[in-house]
């Protein structure tokens, strides 16, 4: 036993004095943030980013009738000069299209094109699509000649509704919820599964290799019995992983503290907002709500503790369960070149499982993922898209049980073939060789 927790030490210690590791413990959560703050930054870019469209209306139904949008801006011109303004689309002109309409719309749909000099990107295509929509609607309402109309449509357009979603438990307490705040954590935690398990039992197979190749493990073997040198990495590098998970998961937490001494408290912002229309004066109220406080609000109806609970289990379980396959594999083949047949039918169940869980988003209930929550090679990643959306216990309880089931009989079943192979070299190993290994291990 002693040995076996050198050898956890030494790839413990090992790993964790690296750069890298040092480098991602600290960026990671800064990347996870990235993930949801950079594409909103970049369509608030791309939406700052006006684009000028000529119209020529030769129906002269529609000359400055057409009102721009944020990122588009209209601007008309005679019928006669229709030949120029398309020419000068090639000659630095500052129209990014011309909008030709020949017709009347309501008569002919088909009747207005877009010319350009470029791809017409889809966001500009839809923002003119639906002006004219809406300007047709408008149209086509005044047809009725229906008092206070506008008034009508105004009131219409107002109707707004904000659902909120209110959990009951069994004891009768209601909790509100946030659909999207367990969908963002189902996403998280199931996201952070599939990486975690992959790139650490990477990690395992790629030492395995290395000490085989460079004739280390001939000297270590002579010491230490296989089976304890393959608990030994994989244990240690289990370690290196939640090390890594603590240090991401305070991190966050320390992000999230620092939100809220930043931002104002609930009452400061309920009075700012008083104020302003005490005072008469106009304000984007969104611009005074906390921050703090409505990421508060989202994750109350969650149960955080459970969640990481079961995040903490099924990445060990699934992380073993995985390593130990990557371990055999790392023994039997003398080259990263010749793992590759071995990895695709270790890799497509979890890659399978990833695609799960995003169909577990919108049904976490189905049949169809409730099996495979329970299927030891999958249910790291799909039981954490589950866990936000209240798994019954009974199904929690049996997929641990089959994931623990299946984490020990992998390690069995890697065990007999890292004993054998680990020893082999220059020989192009088959399936068919790995179970001779497997059956004769230890006779």
């Amino acid at each position: 036993m002693s040995k076996t927790l050198l050898i956890i030490q030494r790839e413990y210690l090992t790993r964790i004095r690296k750069k890298s590791f040092i480098i991602m413990s600290i960026l990671g959560p800064l990347l996870f943030a990235a993930m949801f703050v950079v594409p909103a930054w970049i369509a608030t870019l791309e939406e700052s980013d006006e684009k000028k469209i000529a119209v020529i209306d030769n129906s002269e139904l529609y000359y400055n009738k057409l009102t721009g949008t944020e990122i588009i801006d209209f601007e008309f011109f005679a019928p006669s000069e229709q030949k120029s303004v398309i020419n000068s689309l090639y000659s630095n002109s500052k129209h990014y299209a011309v909008l030709i309409i020949e017709d009347d719309l309501l008569k002919n749909p088909e009747a207005a094109q877009l010319y350009s000099n470029k791809q017409i990107t889809i966001d500009v295509q839809s923002q003119i699509s639906g002006v004219l929509r809406n300007h047709l609607k408008n149209e086509k309402l005044k047809s009725f000649n229906i008092d206070q109309l506008d008034y009508i449509v105004d009131q219409i357009n107002s109707v707004n509704i904000n659902l909120s979603t209110i959990r009951v438990d069994s004891t009768g307490d209601a909790k509100e919820t946030s659909t999207e705040a367990a969908m963002i954590i189902s996403l998280v935690f199931a996201f952070m599964s599939y990486m975690f398990i992959f790139i650490y039992g990477s990690q395992v197979m790629r030492g395995v290799m290395e000490e085989k190749s460079s004739r280390i493990v001939e000297v270590i073997i002579s010491s230490v019995k296989p089976f304890q040198l393959m608990t030994g990495k994989i244990t240690g590098i289990a370690m290196v992983a939640l090390t890594q998970i603590i240090i991401w998961v305070s991190l966050t937490f320390l992000i999230l503290g620092g939100i809220k001494v930043i931002s104002p408290s609930p009452e400061q912002t309920i009075n700012t907002n008083t104020e302003i229309v005490a005072n008469g004066t106009t304000a984007e109220v969104d611009d005074q709500i906390n921050i703090y406080a409505e990421i508060t609000r989202a994750m109350s109806g969650i149960n955080l503790t459970n969640t990481l609970f079961l995040f903490l289990f099924y990445f060990a379980a699934g992380y073993i369960l995985y390593a130990a396959f990557f371990a055999a594999i790392g023994a039997a083949v003398d080259n990263e070149t010749d793992s590759q047949q071995f990895m695709l039918p270790v890799t497509i169940p979890i890659i399978i499982a990833l695609y799960v869980a995003i169909a577990a988003f919108r049904n976490p209930h189905s049949d169809f993922v409730v099996i495979f929550s329970m299927i030891p090679l999958t249910s790291p990643v799909v039981m954490m898209a589950r866990a936000p959306f209240d798994v019954p216990l009974w199904q929690i309880a049996i997929s641990m049980s089959l994931l623990l089931a299946g984490a020990i009989f992998t390690i069995w079943f890697a065990g007999r073939i890292y004993r054998t192979g680990i020893l082999m070299y220059g020989k192009k190993v088959t399936y068919k060789e790995l179970w001779k290994w497997f059956i004769f291990s230890g006779k």
